[in-house]
Parts: C-alpha cells; structure tokens; sequence
C-alpha cells in the first residue's frame, strides 16, 4: 500500500470512530426533559393542526398507539382527552356492520371490512383506555369482532405485513384482559400464515404483501424489494405483543427469534444519517429520509433494548443516529414531523417527501419511539 493510500485509510478510520464516539457522547448526554420536550412539541403542533376525531381507520388508530403511550409517560390530560373524545366519536367500534354474514376481510374501506384488520387497529387503543379506567363497553365490539373471527376456521386474516401491527396487539391485549387462551393461539396461528406467506429467513425481513416477493417483484437495480414502513410495522409489532405475552408463552422464543434477525438486518441497512430509505436494499429505488419506517425501527429497538431482549451496546449507535435524524432533521421547530411517506404500500420511485409531508401514523410512531428514549435514559 502506498504512502497516499495508507494516509488515506488512517483519515477514514479517524472520522468513521469519531462519528461513532461523538453519536455515543450525544447518546450518554441526551436528557429526559429534552425528549419529553420533542414529545410535546410533535404532539401539541399534531393536536392543535387536527383538533376533530378521525375516523376509526388504522392511521387514526396508529397514532392514537403513540399518544396513549405518551399520556402514560407526560400524564398530560389533554392526551388522555384527546383519544377518549376519538373513541366515543367512533362508538368504541371499527368498521360498523352489524351484519355478520357480510363482514369481509380483504382490502376495503366500507362498514363491512369489518375482519379487515385495519379496521381493528382501534381495538389495541380501547384496550389500553379500558386498562386506564376499566368499563366492559369500551372492550365489548372489540371482544364481539375478534371472538366471532376467532370461531371460523380462516387463517389467513394478515396476508399483509401491515396486519401484524394492526392485529398482533389487539390479541394480546385482549388475552391480559380476559385471560383467555384462545387469544394466544389464534395470535400464533394467524401469525404462522403470514411467516410463511411474507418472512424471507435469509434477509431477516417481510415482504410487504404477496406482489413483493422476489423474484417475482424485483427493485429497478435487480434486488429484493423491502418496504421500510412496512418493516416498521412488523419490528414494532412484536415489541407490543411481547409486551403482553406470557413469559411460558410456547411461541414467545419463535417471536423473539424473528424480532432479532430483523434487528440484525436493519441494523446493517441504515442509512449514514440515520435514516431508512424506504426500500431497505435499494436506497437508489425512492432515495432519501423517510420518517415513519425510521420512527417505528427507533421504538422496536429501544423497547428491546429496555426490555433485555437486544443488546444495548450492538445498537448503541443504531438508535443514536436514528434518534439525531428525527429530532434534528424529521422534527421540524413549529412541531411538524416531515419526511413520512404517504399512504401507500411499496417505496415508488420519483415520489417526493419533504419537510411538509407529514400524516398521523407518522406522529404516533414518533411518540412510540420518543416515549422509549426516556425508558432507555432512566435505565442508563
């Protein structure tokens, strides 16, 4: 190796170990309050811009995941309010048919998607209001739904990655509820259909739905397509469910194993920073930040990290650099959270996200991740 080259090499390595150094002196100096205060300012700009109640959809529903866990960490009442003034808008239900014969489970947006799960992500949040102030009502759709579904002999309700999130916590939620173990083994069997239908083993990551798989759905560059919110759905649905899962669970090992391989993998994808493009492999197929995957990745990480199943120190500076992307480049000084994809299913090419591009299921992910960041700086 020649002198130039040598030098070279050296200067790179001296950067490379002072971004790694300077991410962990950020990491040790981050302060509760100033996460708190990133808390307030994403949730109060989200609240003041959308004071009416949404429909009971997922994106309504996912954020309202992320304001109950941050009324839980702030105890601010206006949180509290403001999800409990959306589940009475929507009657403590999802889609609303009454109409079993009717009730359908495949893509719809009509009263009787009533099985389609993401009309039951809502079920997860009347969950946890009726943990804060137990009332049978708040609960009762979400039992009549999930044991009706329970009762057919369908398995194959979560044919899309996105369902694991909608769906997986509603069942655990509603086991720790009322104990019942069919909640656990329809979780499981539900979940087996969806391993086999979308996990691909090798990469450690889901494939969005049935279209995406390789090779028959190939990037523009020739390589596998993993969409990065849809990945986020899956890494932070099993950090909720494990939440709430027995621990002589006979699946809970099967659960963790997957939830590490993914961690492993998207550890390696990341992007310098801080970031995931939103297809995993291919950066050049939709290049640039996308905050909801990055979000949903942050919280995954950090409730494992809390929780004694990932290693702090092997992601270390995984969720640093994720953390410094979405308070100092996603999080904008008014309180907006940019760079979140819209609505959609696969990273397209050409689609532009900016400061500006903001929606619901992208706040609530932040606050996920947020509200895990105080639990990481208490514990450390």
């Amino acid at each position: 190796m020649n002198t130039y080259r040598l030098i070279r090499v050296i200067g790179l390595s001296i950067l490379l170990t002072t971004s790694i150094l300077s991410g962990y002196a950020q990491l040790d100096q981050l302060k509760e309050g100033e996460v708190i205060a990133s808390i307030k300012k994403a949730n109060t700009y989200w609240q003041l811009n959308h004071p009416e109640p949404g429909t009971a959809s997922w994106n309504n529903a996912a954020y309202h995941t992320g304001n109950l866990k941050a009324y839980k960490l702030t105890r601010e009442k206006a949180y509290l309010h403001f999800s409990e003034v959306w589940a009475k808008k929507n009657s403590w239900k999802g889609a609303t048919s009454e109409d079993t014969s009717e009730w359908k489970y495949d893509y719809g947006e009509s009263p009787e998607y009533v099985l389609f799960g993401d009309w039951q992500t809502c079920f997860q949040v009347y969950c946890d209001l009726y943990k804060l102030d137990p009332d049978p009502h708040k609960i009762a759709r979400a039992r009549q739904v999930m044991e009706y579904q329970m009762g057919t002999p369908q398995n194959d309700y979560w044919w899309w990655v996105d369902g694991l999130y909608m769906v997986m916590p509603v069942m655990t939620r509603l086991y720790s509820i009322t104990l019942d173990e069919l909640y656990l083994e329809k979780l499981y069997e539900y979940f087996s259909y969806s391993r086999d239908l979308l996990y691909d083993p090798e990469a450690g990551l889901f494939y969005r739905d049935s279209k995406y798989v390789y090779p028959k759905h190939k990037t523009v560059k020739g390589l596998k397509d993993f969409w990065s919110r849809g990945n986020g759905w899956s890494f932070a649905a099993f950090a909720r469910v494990l939440e709430d899962l027995p621990l002589d669970d006979p699946h809970r090992e099967e659960y963790i194993t997957i939830y590490k391989k993914m961690a492993a993998s998207l550890s390696g994808l990341q992007q310098p920073e801080g970031f995931w493009t939103r297809s995993l492999m291919d950066p050049e197929q939709a290049p640039g930040p996308e905050t909801s995957g990055t979000a949903f990745f942050t919280f995954g990480y950090l409730w494992g990290i809390n929780n004694g199943i990932l290693d702090a120190e092997k992601y270390r500076e995984t969720i640093s650099k994720s953390w410094r992307y979405l308070t100092e480049t996603a999080l904008q000084d008014d309180g907006r959270l940019g760079y979140v994809q819209p609505i959609g299913e696969r990273a397209i090419p050409g689609q532009i996200i900016d400061i500006n591009s903001t929606s619901d299921f992208g706040v609530g992910a932040f606050l996920l991740a947020a509200s895990e960041m105080v639990e990481y700086i208490r514990k450390h």
